[in-house]
C-alpha cells in the first residue's frame, strides 16, 4: 500500500493524497494560485489622492501608483489588450480601452477608490477603441474599426454621440476645454480631423447642434499628437516620416514641418508651461525634447529600448514614460533631464494617466 499524506486547506479543510502523486498535485496548485493572482485585484495600499495609472497589455492589468513612494499600490485586471487609460475628473473612476486593432468593442471601468473592476461599456459596433480623453462629465473615445468617434455619458449609463470621420486609423482624441472642437489623428490617412461644433437651422425642430469636419494633411503615420496649452496650436508627430507637424488651429492648417529626426514616434506630450514637447519613439533608445520657442530639439534622453506611452505630472516637476519592450516606467526629472527613478510595470506597459481625486 502507497503511503498518503495529510494536507490541510485554509480553513481547515483537510484531505489526503498519495505521496506518489504530491509532486503533480503541488505543481497543478501553484498553477491554480497563479492563475487566480493574475486575474485578481492584487493590493497592497490605499490609493493616493494623487495617482499614477499604468497599463500592462500584455498582463491585461491596470496598476495603481503612488508618485511619491514610485510603488504599486494595486493591480486591477482590465480586459483583452487595454492600451489606453483616462481617469474621470473627480480622480474616482478610470477608463480602459481594449483595443484588439478592431477585434474588441469594451472599454474596461476601474473603482479606483475600491480598486476594483466595475462592469465593462460594451460599444457594439464601435470596434477598436484606443484613444480616451475625458471632458464634460463624458468619456471621449476613438474607434479604429468604425472609422469613428463617439462618447460615454456615465450618469445617463450610455454612448450619447458617435461621429464618423472618414479617415482610416482614427487613433488619438483631443477635445477643447469649452468642448468646442475636437481633434484627432488618422495614422494610416496621414491626416487630422479637427472637428467643430456648429449651429444649423434645418427641419421643423428649429436651430439645433451639429459638427464640421475639416480633414488636414500631415505626415505619414500621424499618431502621437498634443495640443498646446493656449489651444492655437496642435503639434503632431508622424512615426513614419520622423516630422513634426505643426498646425493653426485658428487657420486649420500645416504651418511648419519639423525635421525632428523621431522615426517611430509613438506620443508627444507637452510639458504644462508649454516650453517643452516630449516625443517617444518605439524604434529608439530616446525621449526627444524639443523647446517649442525655438523648435529646436535640446536633448535627447535615453530611457531604454524603446517608448511608448507619456504622462507628464501635472506641476511639471517630472515626466513619466512607458517602455514597453523593457517592462518599466521610467520617470524624467524635468529640471535636470536626468533619468530619477524607474518603476517595474508588467508585460508591455503603454497608457498612462493620472488621477487626482477631488
Amino acid at each position: 500500500m502507497v503511503p498518503s499524506v495529510l494536507w490541510k486547506w485554509p480553513g481547515g479543510v483537510c484531505f489526503s493524497i498519495m505521496k506518489s502523486k504530491r509532486a503533480l498535485f503541488v505543481r497543478a496548485l501553484f498553477v491554480l494560485i497563479a492563475a487566480w493572482l493574475s486575474h485578481a485585484v492584487v493590493r497592497a495600499a490605499d490609493t493616493p489622492a494623487h495617482a499614477l495609472l499604468i497599463l500592462a497589455k500584455r498582463d491585461g492589468m491596470l496598476q495603481i501608483v503612488d508618485p511619491a513612494s514610485l510603488q504599486v499600490v494595486a493591480r486591477v485586471p482590465v480586459g483583452n489588450d487595454p492600451h489606453e487609460v483616462i481617469a474621470s475628473s473627480d480622480g474616482k473612476t478610470a477608463y480602459v480601452s481594449n483595443y484588439g486593432s478592431g477585434a474588441y468593442h469594451t472599454l474596461a471601468v476601474v473603482d479606483l477608490i475600491h480598486q476594483s473592476a466595475s462592469t465593462p461599456i460594451d460599444l457594439g459596433a464601435l470596434r477598436g477603441p484606443h484613444g480616451l480623453t475625458f471632458a464634460g462629465g463624458k468619456t471621449f473615445f476613438t474607434a479604429e474599426g468604425a472609422k469613428a468617434i463617439g462618447s460615454y455619458d456615465p450618469a445617463a449609463n450610455r454612448i450619447d454621440w458617435i461621429l464618423g470621420t472618414g479617415q482610416n486609423r482614427t487613433h488619438m482624441i483631443y477635445v477643447s476645454p469649452d468642448m468646442k472642437w475636437i481633434a484627432t489623428t488618422n495614422v494610416s490617412s496621414g491626416t487630422v480631423s479637427l472637428i467643430e461644433k456648429a449651429m444649423i437651422n434645418s427641419g421643423p425642430g428649429g436651430p439645433r447642434e451639429d459638427w464640421n469636419e475639416t480633414v488636414i494633411r500631415v505626415g505619414n503615420g500621424s499618431e502621437g499628437f498634443d495640443v498646446t496649452p493656449d489651444g492655437k496650436e496642435i503639434w503632431v508627430a508622424n512615426a513614419q516620416d520622423g516630422t513634426v507637424s505643426i498646425i493653426d488651429v485658428g487657420g486649420k492648417q500645416v504651418t511648419q514641418t519639423l525635421a525632428a529626426n523621431v522615426a517611430g514616434a509613438n506620443r508627444l506630450k507637452f510639458t504644462p508651461d508649454g516650453k517643452l514637447a516630449l516625443i517617444s519613439s518605439l524604434r529608439g533608445p530616446d525621449v526627444t525634447v524639443i523647446a517649442t520657442a525655438t523648435r529646436k530639439t535640446v536633448k535627447r534622453i535615453p530611457v531604454g529600448t524603446g517608448a511608448a506611452g507619456i504622462q507628464i505630472q501635472p506641476d511639471g516637476a517630472r515626466a513619466f514614460v512607458a517602455c514597453s519592450p523593457d517592462g518599466y516606467v521610467a520617470v524624467i526629472d524635468l529640471h535636470s533631464m536626468e533619468i530619477s527613478g524607474r518603476i517595474p510595470a508588467g508585460r508591455d506597459p503603454d497608457g498612462l494617466a493620472w488621477a487626482t481625486r477631488h
